[in-house]
């Protein structure tokens, strides 16, 4: 077994972020998505971008956004994915999800998105979930079609110029809208 992340039987409990989590969760997306130490999971982008996943400033703005929630997923007390899930009118948006990348390929990311899936009917009565993904991720985009999520073809131009969002390594970055069904 490996000493750097021990495996854990305990069940994932979810919660609303609050400001003081803002921190751990800005270092938490960071380490899921860029740098060396996102190589670690397969959810890196560090092929693709450089710079900032996020920023503590975009995060309190999601958790203070109406309609929004940043969903927290501990276990043992510990900070281990987060999600964004934001009320659009007739359907929800899925963004923000990261997952603690010594802890990816376990499972816990199809259990956090059923959980999601769940919470948004609930809250909001969603009937559909959108999300967007990178259009060069194809092996993420490949994992939320075996979630039940479809592509679109739809796309949206890759903020190039804005660094908040990242500093792209290549010219052909877009944003492909996927939607499921709930």
């Amino acid at each position: 077994m490996s000493t750097a992340e021990p495996t854990r039987t305990t069940a994932l409990s979810f919660r609303s972020a609050v400001d003081s989590d803002v921190p751990a969760l800005v270092a938490l997306v960071e380490s899921a998505y860029r740098g060396d130490v996102s190589r670690g999971g397969w959810t890196t982008e560090a092929d693709h971008l450089d710079g900032q996943r996020t920023d503590e400033r975009g995060v309190r703005e999601v958790i203070a956004a109406p309609g929004s929630v940043l969903l927290v997923v501990e276990r043992d007390g510990e900070i281990v994915a987060c999600c964004h899930l934001e009320h659009r009118g007739d359907h929800a948006y899925f963004g923000m999800f990261a997952v603690r990348p010594a802890l990816q390929g376990a499972g816990l990311g199809k259990e956090i998105m059923a959980e999601a899936e769940r919470r948004v009917r609930e809250l909001w009565d969603a009937k559909e979930m959108r999300m967007t993904v990178i259009n060069v991720r194809e092996e993420l985009i490949a994992y939320y079609e075996r979630r039940g999520y479809r592509r679109t073809g739809e796309l949206t131009p890759f903020p190039y110029g804005n660094e908040r969002f990242g500093i792209p390594r290549r010219a052909d970055l877009a944003f492909e809208l996927l939607v499921k069904q709930l």
